[in-house]
């Protein structure tokens, strides 16, 4: 039987990935682990904005429910984050059904939608703080005990690498697997036409908030990682602007409601924002974000269904022109 190159090429690409830590330095992995956190990241907002077209520019809300109740539930009662990692992802969860529905079922939608998501973080932010039991302003630090697998714990960067290869491989897998399923074909409707959607027999209500729980606890398990792959978290970290901006660019960047967009936009930035901060970072701080902003302008002028959505574009060209 012949296998698609769809198939064959993320197979490819995860053996790749797989043996990267048998060559590479450390600090080769720690890009690797930024890189594969940036594009799990990505790919759990693209659920919600690029799929479900609902565009939220305050995700990072969720990335700091995970790493805060993991965090704090460790430094109080010892619980590992393996299980932690599931309470936070209850947490968001429920928040995101509860913004989901106060949101959609209100009216609020597009740039309203954006708006209350950045209110939302904002907010958390001067929250969390306030709050001593959390740190405060300082934040949290994850106490180290050792190495230690059963607490998430490791000396170097090859286990996280591979805890991270394998929650992305993991997302994007489903992602391809559910969005040729009933509710991704329902979720790309309501992007598309919302009263035809309705028209149909589509609850776009239930849809619209079925994307945001997925999308929320997608991303809370990714701020558990977050927490303690960086053994810091503090309000304006995991709550601020920052994460929720790069989540959308990456994705952005790569082509919204596209299994590989996110993935593809988190491989070219990450290490070219990297390598911006490390070598310009003492004379020019802040380097890599006014490339994040040159690389976005180019991208909407040239590219505006980003890197994957021109791959279609050329290929729809070839096969007319073939024909």
């Amino acid at each position: 039987m012949k296998l698609r190159w769809n198939v064959v090429a993320p197979l490819a690409l995860l053996v790749v990935l797989a043996g990267l830590p048998l060559f590479a330095t450390e600090y080769m992995l720690h890009i690797g682990v930024l890189v594969l956190l940036a594009a799990y990241l990505a790919t759990g907002w693209n659920i919600l904005g690029g799929y479900a077209g609902q565009h939220s520019l305050g995700h990072s809300l969720f990335l700091g429910i995970g790493a805060y109740t993991s965090t704090y539930l460790f430094a109080q009662i010892g619980l590992t984050p393996w299980i932690g990692m599931w309470v936070g992802a209850l947490f968001a969860a429920i928040v995101g059904w509860f913004v989901g529905y106060l949101c959609f079922r209100y009216g609020l939608r597009g740039p309203y939608f954006a708006l209350v998501t950045i209110a939302l973080a904002e907010a958390m932010v001067y929250l969390v703080t306030n709050l001593n039991a959390l740190g405060g302003a300082e934040g949290l630090d994850v106490r180290w005990v050792g190495h230690n697998p059963a607490l998430m714990q490791f000396e170097g960067k090859t286990a996280y690498y591979y805890i991270i290869l394998i929650m992305t491989a993991l997302l994007l897998f489903g992602v391809q697997r559910y969005s040729r399923r009933r509710f991704g074909y329902q979720m790309i409707a309501v992007r598309e036409n919302e009263d035809a959607a309705e028209a149909l027999g589509v609850d776009t209500l239930a849809v619209r908030i079925r994307a945001l729980v997925i999308s929320a606890v997608v991303t809370a398990l990714g701020g558990v990682f977050f927490a303690q792959y960086y053994t810091y978290i503090n309000p304006r970290n995991v709550f601020g602007e920052g994460p929720s901006v790069q989540m959308l660019l990456f994705a952005i960047v790569g082509g919204l409601g596209t299994v590989w967009g996110p993935a593809i936009g988190a491989i070219l930035l990450v290490p070219i924002a990297e390598f911006a901060r490390s070598s310009l970072g003492n004379t020019f701080s802040g380097a890599h974000l006014l490339l994040y902003g040159v690389v976005l302008v180019l991208v909407m002028l040239f590219m505006p269904n980003g890197i994957v959505g021109l791959v279609q574009t050329l290929e729809r060209r070839r096969r007319g022109g073939r024909a």
